[in-house]
């Protein structure tokens, strides 16, 4: 065999090679991109069933959702007095509306299985009236919104309604409280504020696949 025919077979099997990486690439893109197509649809469908259900009731509760999926509750007077974690009688009246509503549309045949994590977000400000230091203020602030968070994931746990009492194991798997303390907060955001967020599945897949 010559010379040029060694190098002619060799560079066939780089070329098989080549051929066979890019392939593997090209695969492992469209992977990305079914998923990430696939998170974007039931992200908009969920979006667009948690509207449908609240849409008169936002303005009500000074409540609002976003493209994230994230509900907002952001009235201060009606969540929490200032520095405490207790929850105001008009925000539990609340809670029992909406929870339970809500639940019945994340726990659906549609979405249910698609449910990574359901979350509550507490939040409270930057300032802390009695505190000498800006790292005293942060750390009872992220106390006291963690505190919120856990308080309204336990009133919803804790309903006594149907509904609620036939998924609290599935809540035991997937509800979780989260303090942000001031964290995250956006220019002309309310500090005493409660986030409902729905993280998916498919977003986690999408996540991973980045890495």
């Amino acid at each position: 065999m010559s010379i040029s025919d060694m190098m002619s077979g060799l560079m066939l099997i780089f070329l098989f090679i080549a051929i066979s990486f890019m392939v593997k690439v090209d695969a492992e893109k469209q992977k990305i991109k079914d998923i990430a197509i696939e998170y974007r649809d039931t992200k908009a469908d969920l979006n667009e069933a948690l509207f449908s259900e609240f849409e008169d009731d936002f303005k009500k509760w000074d409540a609002s959702i976003s493209t994230d999926n994230a509900i907002v509750f952001a009235s201060p007077e009606v969540l929490f007095a200032v520095s405490k974690s207790d929850i105001n009688s008009k925000f539990k009246t609340i809670l029992d509306d909406f929870f339970v509503r809500y639940l019945k549309i994340i726990t659906s045949a549609k979405y249910k299985d698609e449910v990574e994590e359901l979350r509550v977000d507490g939040y409270s400000s930057k300032s802390w009236k009695s505190s000498h230091s800006k790292k005293e203020a942060y750390l009872k602030n992220m106390k006291l919104s963690q505190e919120r968070a856990y308080q309204v994931l336990s009133y919803c746990y804790s309903l006594n309604n149907e509904i609620v009492k036939n998924q609290r194991e599935w809540l035991e798997k997937y509800f979780r409280a989260n303090g942000m303390a001031f964290s995250k907060l956006g220019e002309g955001d309310t500090a005493r504020r409660v986030e409902f967020r729905v993280q998916m599945k498919s977003e986690e897949r999408v996540n991973e696949m980045l890495k």
